[in-house]
């Protein structure tokens, strides 16, 4: 077989209840959280060669003669696990860096999944292929991260995940109406903040508080998850301004769960872009750095503003289909 099959993952957007999916919490307690998958893609290709080698291409370059030997973790776990034979290529391509809070980690692990699974000619369920990006990354590697970014990446669209004490999983897709969707399209906007970070520094810190139940923290990701379920309900019934209300009141509740979520230059563009026509806000992901997002109607006055804050702006569509197989 000479075909190249290439695999994409979406990357995601938290909108509710983000750090309730780590298992140190839901185990517990069960977690709840809202996210929505974004058209900006983790590409993963493979393709058989001649040489009895694997030969990988990510930020670096590997050439290797076994599985054993490549020193990407993830790669060298997907590998491995599936019995893949060296003589394949692996190149990874992203529309957006990691370290930025979009879960490019999770979807990454997922889009490396689709592509063996079609190496191999086996066929895997979504949500067998997002719980296996779970166990490699949480389990096998041992992050101190959730089960969100892979099961967001996976199913994609707008979604309701309930993370369960047992470990399983359950994915509702939001009822939102096309007025509802399209406002959200339009009216929110996405920003990097220049800074990026290793989700795990982050929320080892929470991992380690919460599985010393530690009363603040556990407080503060029981408020998280009841605001999750109400981001839901606001989305749900169309009621935009008050998702971008509670959106401001997640990022006020974040704020105080590390002392590393945020920095200075953070903070202030948070607050040119809430006197500029921010109707409300937060950090995407684990803290620290990425993506500021902003529900707005004034679109021009707050380009404007974070232009001259430095800001990037993203533009985006959400993605309703998932991780996928674009060429086989």
């Amino acid at each position: 077989m000479n075909n190249m099959i290439i695999t994409r993952a979406p990357l995601r957007l938290t909108f509710g209840g983000g750090g309730t999916d780590l298992p140190s919490y839901y185990r517990k307690f069960g977690g709840e959280l809202v996210s929505g998958a974004i058209d900006k893609y983790i590409y993963i290709a493979v393709h058989r060669t001649f040489a009895r080698e694997f030969i990988i291409k990510y930020s670096q370059f590997e050439r290797v003669a076994s599985a054993k030997e490549v020193k990407h973790p993830i790669i060298r776990e997907v590998l491995e696990r599936h019995g893949v034979e060296p003589q394949l290529e692996i190149v990874s391509l992203a529309d957006i860096p990691d370290g930025t809070g979009l879960g490019s980690s999770g979807a990454f692990t997922v889009a490396l999944l689709k592509a063996i699974s079609f190496y191999r000619r086996q066929s895997a369920l979504t949500e067998a292929i997002a719980e296996e990006a779970c166990d490699i990354e949480i389990n096998k590697l041992g992050q101190p991260i959730g089960k969100q970014d892979q099961y967001a990446s996976a199913f994609g669209g707008i979604t309701r995940f309930i993370f369960n004490k047992d470990d399983t999983v359950e994915v509702h897709p939001l009822k939102i109406s096309p007025d509802t969707l399209h406002s959200l399209e339009d009216d929110l906007l996405l920003f990097f903040t220049g800074f990026s970070r290793s989700a795990g520094t982050v929320l080892s810190d929470q991992k380690k508080r919460s599985e010393s139940a530690d009363k603040e923290m556990l407080d503060n990701l029981h408020f998280t998850k009841e605001l999750g379920q109400a981001s839901c309900k606001a989305l749900e019934g169309g009621n935009l301004n008050e998702f971008a209300r509670l959106m401001d009141v997640h990022w006020e509740n974040k704020r105080k769960r590390s002392g590393g979520m945020t920095k200075s230059e953070i903070d202030k563009a948070y607050e040119v872009a809430k006197a500029n026509g921010a109707l409300g806000g937060k950090l995407i992901g684990a803290g620290g750095g990425g993506f500021l997002m902003f529900y707005t109607r004034n679109h021009a006055a707050l380009r404007a503003a974070m232009a001259k804050q430095g800001l990037e702006e993203v533009r985006f569509k959400f993605d309703f289909e998932g991780a996928r197989a674009v060429s086989v």
